[in-house]
């Protein structure tokens, strides 16, 4: 039986982020991947990333084609398409991906720091002594079963979260995600006729008869190349995405005569971070860990950070010998005082969307009850209030929807108290589960009573 330090299932962008930051270190790695190495990076996808996170990460820009297109915010369009708001920030810079070459990428610079790849790999189960998680059992694409010893086991499997589901309910982590907090998306990318006027933004479509719960996209790529898709909230009985995407997206004019290159669908988990993603010899990273904005689905950058706080987090806890989940907890803290705070603030913001009818964003949009200030801040995690001036203006110009400012001043409330809240993360374990507790109580409270 083979034995590595940690071995990372998945070689996503967090796993690929995690193996590289610990081999780096001088760990023994292994990263585990059941595409075969060339397929490693495909992925059913938005593409889009914040230059941001590359600066955080020290990472720099790739020059091979990896990035497609340069884009310079996002613009936000009405139900009615009346309502333009354009969102554009340092935060909103970023690229439109080469999604395999950008894999590729991240791929060879885990392996260039020593980390092994074992693809064509399937995970089957983690093995587990006394509490601990000590190694995983796979399966070769030669169909023989392998077993790997390890100190650490890194789950950065992705929206199924392979090695999550399979658990002890004792490690406290969240081993399934409930059907309203994933949205189920259908992407494709086409070659257009003529590069489209606009590609400097991405365009969000908002409008719940399309898109219920979720959005419609269209992101510009190099040489009149489109990723256009949608995602819907898998809650109740909801429309299939691909007919949506069919019935409404395809019929615009600019597609007419377009070429489909790439399609697929998946599922995107859209909610706050898990409350704990680490446990005796394992820590979750990702889409495994539920690490996607809640409000426009992005998860390249966070899935990066998160494998970036991972993979130090172990690098220390195997230095002072010991991978218990006290040793591995600060990366919950570290996530969470950085990416974590905004993302279940963002929640809530997601709460309040589907809770609001394409009526209620017409006249908010349009009548400025909610600003494109409003956004930026929110999607920044930033803590707003509204004054007295500008809580009475609004009044003023909402008259006919004080249903939804209300709901508006009530979701910036809770936003603040969701952000208190996770800046008292706990330091340790032992006082996790009353902070969970109110974790609980405040998004019930949330959804209670801003859909009822």
């Amino acid at each position: 039986m083979e034995k590595f330090d940690a071995v990372v299932v998945g070689a996503g962008t967090a796993g690929c982020l995690a193996a590289k930051t610990m081999a780096e270190a001088g760990l023994k790695v292994c990263l585990m991947d059941r595409k075969p190495k060339e397929e490693i990076g495909e992925k059913i996808c938005g593409d889009a990333l914040g230059e941001h996170h590359l600066k955080f990460l020290g990472l720099e820009k790739p020059h091979s084609g990896e990035l497609e297109k340069r884009i310079e915010g996002v613009q936000i369009y009405s139900p009615d398409k009346k309502t333009i708001f354009t969102i554009a920030d340092k935060d909103f810079i970023g690229y439109i991906l080469n999604r395999r070459l950008f894999g590729q990428w991240l791929l060879k610079k885990a392996v260039d720091k020593g980390a092994m790849l074992m693809d064509s790999t399937r995970f089957l189960e983690p093995v587990l002594e006394k509490g601990f998680v000590t190694g995983v059992v796979a399966k070769t694409s030669a169909g023989k079963k392998v077993q790997l010893q390890s100190k650490v086991v890194v789950d950065s499997s992705g929206f199924m979260g392979v090695v999550r589901r399979k658990l002890p309910e004792s490690m406290q982590i969240e081993r399934e995600i409930a059907n309203e907090d994933v949205e189920a998306c259908y992407r494709e990318i086409r070659q257009l006729k003529q590069e489209n006027e606009n590609t400097r933004y991405c365009e969000i479509y908002l409008g719940g008869k399309v898109a219920p719960g979720g959005y419609v996209w269209i992101f510009p790529k190099g040489g009149a190349k489109v990723n256009a898709g949608l995602g819907i909230c898998m809650r109740g009985n909801f429309p299939n995405p691909k007919k949506q995407f069919y019935e409404h997206v395809l019929t615009k004019p600019q597609f007419e005569g377009s070429l489909l290159l790439n399609g697929g669908a998946w599922w995107d988990p859209t909610r706050r971070p898990l409350d704990n993603m680490v446990g005796n010899g394992v820590v979750l990273v990702g889409d495994a860990a539920s690490l996607v904005n809640p409000i426009h689905g992005g998860g390249i950058g966070p899935s990066m950070l998160s494998g970036y706080f991972a993979g130090q987090t172990i690098v220390e806890a195997l230095e002072n010998g010991n991978a218990d989940q006290s040793a591995l907890w600060s990366y919950n803290k570290r996530y969470n005082d950085t990416y974590g705070k905004k993302q279940a603030s963002l929640d809530i913001f997601r709460i309040f969307l589907i809770a609001s009818n394409d009526e209620d964003l017409d006249y908010g949009m349009g009548y400025k009850l909610v600003t494109e200030q409003d956004v930026l801040r929110a999607a920044m995690g930033e803590d707003f209030r509204l004054n007295i001036t500008e809580t009475a203006r609004r009044v003023f110009r909402g008259r006919k929807r004080m249903g939804f400012l209300n709901k508006l001043r009530l979701t910036v409330n809770m936003m603040r108290q969701v952000r208190a809240h996770y800046d008292a993360y706990p330091e340790t374990p032992e006082t996790f589960e009353k902070w969970r507790q109110q974790t609980v109580a405040l998004f019930s409270q949330a959804k209670a009573k801003l859909m009822k």
